[in-house]
């Protein structure tokens, strides 16, 4: 019990309580490890203090003032005379994008410092906690034995994390800090500075310039989303389901042919179709030779047509996909239970609406939420069909079949409006996470898990 205690006190009674040696540890860390002569362990501590407070004065404060400033000089021309005559030489400013990163990557050596003297704290309690119960103080070769056996996988995922922190989390903070910048194309770093604006991009979005663009994008977004969604689905099954039938002969072959589309690269099947719905391509050449029109239908031009066209060539992927996983489901569902339902006198549409259906959208309800989020984010097919278009005069940098994915890329690209991109990147996220986890906990199949 005396060791459970001391080892579950807060820091700052550990800090009353202790002896000397412990709080000097909280100003010098590895102190007491030093003390007790854990030599590697408490030097390696102190070694991180020192470097933190040189790099702190020498690197963290600049940064962290460029981070709050993000600049004062910009690069310009200068006249300089050199023996009476008169030059122009190019004046080296600040770069607002570089002391954005900077000032961030402080923050986080900051965090990771922080959780660093933490570790020292909690070694120190350790010590204390040890002293006090008359137990024995582990040397460097003990600790190292237990890392190795106990912690070998805290070990192994330094690095990963390390790596994470550098080229995920640090670049993510950036991406959504540029949301609370005017960094645009009437601001273009190194050239020009730019500078922290608050929400002023978030409200041009909702009720500025932009949100005759970003409304109508959300609400075809969504559209196509569900749309997009529930036609793979259904038909999905639907085609699963007579691949399956009894009595269907070469079932193989059928299934092959419908799977070969999963064999082709889906940007090459993009690519294809978009040439085959041209109003000069195939399709619409046989229907005028066949006489059905006189004039080619726009299928990609024309925004009704082009959003319809966008849904029908979806479905042409992904059908397959749905196809595949329902034949799963199908062969393996519990034949008894079918088999009861006819002799009962059920119809076949019977057996599908209250068998069949349920037990695939059971199984297939966390698939259908990752397709849905998927949709939402799906950018080759509206890139590679119709580029985001026919062009739409009253939006902003966007065309009539453009969706918020797509858009960012432009406002990024195209537009070099980062800052409202990072807002459109920010909506897209908290979109996708907020739906995918109220539907999610809301499913069948999460419900039947956590019952378990």
């Amino acid at each position: 019990m005396t060791q459970i205690s001391y080892e579950s006190l807060p820091m700052r009674q550990v800090f009353q309580k202790g002896s000397w040696e412990v709080k000097l540890s909280f100003f010098i860390m590895g102190f007491s490890n030093l003390v007790h002569k854990q030599w590697t362990k408490g030097l390696l501590f102190l070694f991180s203090e020192i470097l933190f407070l040189l790099s702190f004065f020498l690197q963290v404060i600049p940064a962290l003032q460029g981070l709050i400033t993000l600049g004062s000089q910009e690069q310009g021309e200068a006249t300089k005379t050199v023996d009476g005559i008169s030059i122009t030489v190019q004046v080296a400013g600040d770069n607002s994008m570089l002391m954005l990163i900077s000032g961030l990557a402080a923050l986080i050596f900051c965090a990771v410092f922080a959780y660093i003297y933490w570790c020292s704290l909690k070694s120190t309690r350790h010590l204390m906690s040890l002293v006090q119960t008359g137990r024995p103080v582990p040397n460097f070769l003990t600790d190292v034995k237990t890392l190795t056996d106990g912690r070998f996988h805290m070990g192994l995922m330094a690095i990963p994390l390390i790596g994470v922190l550098l080229f995920t989390i640090l670049p993510l903070i950036y991406m959504i800090s540029l949301a609370f910048t005017n960094f645009d194309h009437n601001h273009p770093a190194p050239k020009s500075l730019f500078d922290w604006v608050g929400f002023a991009s978030f409200s041009d979005v909702f009720s500025g310039r932009m949100a005759s663009t970003f409304f109508p994008l959300l609400t075809w977004t969504l559209v196509w989303a569900v749309a997009a969604t529930a036609t793979t689905f259904f038909f999905g099954i639907v085609l699963a389901l007579l691949l399956n039938t009894k009595g269907l002969r070469f079932k193989k072959v059928w299934r092959t042919l419908f799977v070969i589309t999963i064999a082709v690269p889906q940007f090459v099947s993009l690519l294809l179709m978009r040439n085959f719905l041209n109003d000069h391509g195939p399709l619409n050449g046989i229907l005028q030779h066949l006489h059905l029109i006189k004039e080619p239908i726009p299928f990609l031009t024309d925004p009704l047509w082009a959003k319809f066209s966008i849904i029908f060539v979806n479905m042409w992927i992904g059908i397959p996909f749905t196809m595949l996983v329902a034949t799963g489901i199908i062969m393996n569902l519990p034949s008894e239970q079918i088999e009861a339902a006819e002799i009962d006198g059920a119809s076949k549409f019977q057996i599908f609406r209250h068998i069949t259906f349920p037990q695939i959208l059971l199984i297939m309800a966390p698939s259908l939420i990752q397709q849905f989020i998927g949709n939402i984010n799906n950018f080759n097919v509206i890139y590679f069909l119709t580029g985001g278009g026919p062009t739409n005069s009253a939006y902003y940098q966007a065309g009539s079949t453009d969706l918020l994915v797509t858009w960012l890329y432009k406002l990024t690209v195209t537009a070099k409006d980062y800052n409202l991109a990072s807002v459109i990147g920010i909506l897209i996220f908290a979109l996708s996470a907020i739906f995918s986890l109220l539907a999610y906990t809301r499913s069948a199949s999460f419900q039947e898990g956590a019952a378990k």
